[in-house]
């Protein structure tokens, strides 16, 4: 089976360029392990790449991805939970600081989360399953008729983000470091039309980060 050319066409770009730049943070990362002060809980989107978005060095940063940057609450049944999996290894064992949630504009898990009603892609309809943690929520914003489509999509996209930081403090290991200040939990939002990035207050509202680039 032949490999993908651009992606082998990218590495070399890689292997041209920023990998001599690197060598030496890659051969430290090798010998001593990762130790990342910050999670980044993000969306599989193609178009919001968090390592690009924070121009972060490799070691950075520990980068989890799904399906509207979604974090489940606490559920220890048995069954198999990767966001959970993925959090519960970056606070006991790398013991990052920092945990940040980040979504934004045009996400196709939220546009999903507000059309219930939306042909399942496959007879598992996992994705349809996933999103439903959005379902109070989506059905409070979807019920709102003085919005626009647009203007709910956007409104879910910053909800969720809370949503998911209130389900990130039922994890006893986050909740119990949480409230010794030892983790801080943030939202942030990307605007991927724009490249602006809006960023979650005490209040759980957001404000643009200035970019001069976005004028």
């Amino acid at each position: 089976m032949t490999f993908p050319k651009h992606l082998l066409d990218g590495y070399q770009n890689f292997a041209n360029g920023r990998l001599p730049e690197q060598r030496e943070l890659a051969r430290e990362l090798a010998e001593k392990g990762q130790k990342p002060e910050t999670m980044v809980i993000a969306c599989c989107d193609s178009r919001a790449a968090p390592e690009t978005i924070f121009c972060a060095d490799p070691g950075e940063m520990f980068v989890v991805r799904n399906v509207a940057n979604l974090v489940p609450p606490y559920t220890p049944d048995g069954e198999f939970h990767s966001t959970s999996a993925a959090l519960e290894f970056a606070v006991q064992s790398l013991r990052v600081k920092h945990i940040v949630v980040m979504g934004h504009g045009r996400c196709g898990g939220i546009s999903a989360a507000l059309t219930p009603d939306m042909e399942p892609l496959s007879p598992g309809d996992f994705i349809g399953k996933w999103v439903s943690l959005l379902a109070p929520a989506a059905e409070a914003v979807g019920a709102n008729a003085y919005m626009t489509g647009a203007e709910r999509q956007t409104a879910l996209e910053r909800i969720s983000i809370r949503n998911s930081i209130e389900n990130l403090k039922t994890f006893p290991c986050v909740n119990i470091l949480h409230g010794k200040g030892k983790l801080t939990l943030h939202g942030a939002w990307f605007d991927i039309s724009t490249g602006e990035l809006w960023t979650m207050n005490d209040t759980g509202d957001f404000k643009r980060q200035d970019n001069p680039q976005a004028e």
